[in-house]
């Protein structure tokens, strides 16, 4: 069946392909796991670090996000790198020649392009947030825990007539202080209660309010009362006073979209953070199309001094992009660029370069 669509040269291609991409993950791996044991090693032994913890939680963690990561560049290597080789020892102009069109020739590379993609997209979507908990939950115990782990004058709304304030809440004791809740209908104040304090009670998975004092309004009647103690449910969790930056990357899909809707009722400021999280696992795995395209039409020629300049070209192109996300991510977050243009910009930008490479490229 696959004999049909997928020729000889094809399977040539693909194994070239996927065999110096995976090589050049492993190269990458070595390299970055090094370079990080050299610059972590002093926290390691600080804060007493166990090896398993740092093979099994940190580096499992580590290695898949900063390949994840890397991987515009990593692929944009490998394409260049093995087509530059076969442009040098002249396997690219007999292939022309014998009469296959230049639109024909890049079917195997979107062919490894797409096995490239579905799995960094599963990645991305499934794997990575699960490793990047291990790394996250690492880092902050042992490379850089926060001292003062305490979110401070927080104002949230947990549906539409009720919004909380609390004035300091502390995730490490899960105590938080000096709360207030307000209940409207419309704009009227119906309910407003004040305590001194609200705790987390993980088994009932409810919250304690200690020493409290209700006000209930009535058009023009008042009723108030007080009480040491009292338990009761309410739609928000420890989690949404988390106040490590880097906590929406440990999120799942699911948490990240119930994250979202949360949050477009609260208005707590983090809606570009999450939906910037959400929209990159699902875009960004499009760099595999559009690095292979820029990398075919950009070495496929011969050129003199072997794959050198190809490779440098290449590799300067590669940073190039992961700068241009870098800098559009920014733009989102502080210049108030819609996080969905923000992701799609550096592909829409190297697509269209890549498109022009492909006019200029050798037929």
């Amino acid at each position: 069946m696959l004999g049909r669509y997928i020729k000889i040269i094809d399977w040539y291609i693909i194994k070239k392909y996927l065999g110096t991409f995976i090589f050049t993950c492993a190269i990458f791996t070595v390299v970055i796991v090094i370079f990080d044991i050299s610059e972590k090693l002093d926290d390691f032994l600080k804060r007493s670090a166990p090896m398993s913890k740092i093979i099994f939680e940190y580096y499992a963690g580590f290695i898949p996000f900063y390949l994840n990561f890397l991987s515009p560049l990593i692929n944009f290597i490998a394409v260049i790198f093995f087509t530059a080789k076969m442009a040098d020892q002249t396997e690219i102009v007999p292939i022309l020649s014998g009469g296959v069109s230049f639109k024909r020739f890049l079917w195997p590379y979107f062919v490894s392009a797409s096995v490239i993609f579905l799995i960094t997209l599963i990645a991305n979507l499934y794997i990575i947030p699960k490793t990047n908990r291990l790394m996250i939950g690492f880092e902050n115990v042992y490379i850089k825990p926060k001292e003062n782990n305490t979110k401070s004058e927080t104002h949230m709304q947990i549906d539409k007539n009720t919004f909380v304030y609390i004035r300091n809440f502390d995730n490490t004791q899960k105590v938080g202080y000096t709360f207030v809740l307000e209940k409207f209908n419309g704009k009227q104040l119906t309910e407003k209660l004040v305590a001194d304090r609200i705790l987390w009670d993980s088994v009932q998975k409810k919250w304690g309010i200690e020493s409290y004092t209700v006000r209930e309004i009535d058009g023009l009647k008042e009723k108030m009362y007080a009480g040491t103690r009292k338990d009761t449910t309410l739609d928000m969790r420890p989690v949404d006073f988390e106040v490590y930056e880097n906590i929406y990357m440990a999120m799942s899909m699911k948490e990240l979209n119930s994250r979202i809707e949360k949050e477009r009722i609260r208005g707590a400021g983090i809606m570009q953070n999450l939906l910037l999280e959400k929209y990159k696992r699902f875009v960004y795995p499009l760099s595999a199309f559009v690095l292979t395209l820029m990398g075919v039409s950009l070495s496929s020629r011969k050129v003199r001094g072997g794959i050198g300049l190809p490779l440098g070209i290449g590799i300067f192109l590669s940073f190039t992009y992961i700068l241009f996300i870098q800098f559009s991510t920014m733009f989102a977050l502080k210049g108030g660029l819609p996080p969905l243009l923000a992701v799609f910009i550096p592909n829409i930008v190297f697509g269209a370069l890549g498109i022009y490479l492909l006019i200029k490229a050798p037929k």
